[in-house]
């Protein structure tokens, strides 16, 4: 059985094709403008890859924050309920998924299978998402990609407020003035978006084992801060970014977890 799942992202499209529970083809693209038009070359590139046409797919699950714009699917199901059995799917073991995209984060706490037993979501605020981070790089001057590995090198903790983007681009204007070292102000940006998610998750309860997914999960910043904040290490799979594209094609698939 060959399925589809279509994570339709604030920022970015992800698609991943099963067959038999095995990936044979993904795509990532930038969501853009025209969603529709972005949405159907990334479900063409990941038919390319895995060597297929959209007739062989028996079955498609939308997911995410644009779901219902996908081009063509048979059904949508929840973000959560797809993130959660993604990552169940990668990681057995797995009680709580924390997903960080680029306007929002979720908290997910769940049993052995994936099944989803409660679920926070961080406010609609930037703070609490990947935008809170490209916000920052751009007011210290940093490339994105930089940003993390810059606050590891950070040797003083300084304090951030987390409750506005506009607020923490201020303290950084302050921070330069008072000549605080870029990377301790990085690694300010990570503890306080750290801080926000953490709150949030603390919410649900959690217990190990706690599995980060989203893009910011490629941030080795934010996964120190967000390690430290829960006291614990979170396991971040290979390509976080497509596990509840993942979780989509499972759920197409029928699959329950656990197997």
């Amino acid at each position: 059985m060959i399925t589809m799942g279509i994570d339709m992202g604030a920022k970015t499209i992800k698609v991943v094709i099963l067959k038999d529970n095995e990936i044979i083809g993904k795509s990532i693209v930038v969501a853009g403008f025209e969603v529709e038009k972005m949405a159907n070359e990334a479900i063409d590139k990941a038919l390319s890859e895995a060597g297929i046409t959209r007739d062989d797919i028996s079955k498609t699950v939308s997911t995410g924050a644009g779901e219902k714009q996908a081009p063509f699917y048979d059904e949508t199901k929840s973000v959560v309920g797809c993130d959660s059995l993604g990552a169940a799917f990668l990681h057995p073991p797995v009680r709580c998924v924390i997903d960080v995209g680029a306007e929002e984060g979720r908290g997910m706490r769940c049993d052995e299978t994936g099944k989803i037993l409660d679920f926070e979501v961080n406010e609609k605020c930037a703070a609490g998402a990947g935008a809170f981070t490209e916000a920052m790089s751009r007011a210290l001057e940093v490339p994105l990609e930089e940003l993390g590995a810059l606050s590891l090198k950070a040797t003083e903790d300084v304090p951030m407020n987390a409750q506005c983007t506009v607020f923490a681009e201020s303290e950084v204007v302050t921070m330069v003035h008072n000549n605080v070292p870029k990377e301790n102000m990085a690694k300010a940006v990570h503890d306080a978006m750290a801080s926000r998610i953490t709150s949030m998750v603390r919410k649900i309860g959690f217990k190990k084992d706690v599995v980060l997914i989203g893009g910011v999960a490629k941030n080795v910043g934010f996964v120190s801060s967000l390690n430290a904040d829960l006291e614990l290490e979170v396991v971040v799979p290979e390509e976080p970014e497509f596990v509840g594209a993942l979780g989509a094609a499972l759920a197409a698939a029928g699959w329950k977890g656990g197997a």
